[in-house]
């Protein structure tokens, strides 16, 4: 009876260790897809984002422009 109890065993344990590292490897799995679709988001905010950022940048270069002139003219035409 020892003999019949002891392969029994290791193949449980066996099955267990199985079963262990397949949930770990499912839980790497889960946080690698959690990284992306945070990745992901980050890309559509940034993408959203992109013409008001194209917008503020023109505003603020002919403003730049703008006073640049200004203070020339200033200078050169009191």
């Amino acid at each position: 009876m020892a003999n019949t109890s002891a392969p029994n065993s290791l193949d449980i344990a066996e099955q267990v260790a199985r079963v262990l590292r397949s949930n770990a490897e499912t839980q790497k799995f889960v946080e690698e897809q959690a990284k992306l679709r945070a990745e992901a988001a980050k890309l559509d905010r940034d993408r959203a984002i992109a013409p008001w950022q194209i917008v503020a940048t023109t505003v603020a270069a002919t403003a730049a422009l703008i006073g640049g002139t200004a203070a020339v003219i200033k200078i050169f035409f009191p």
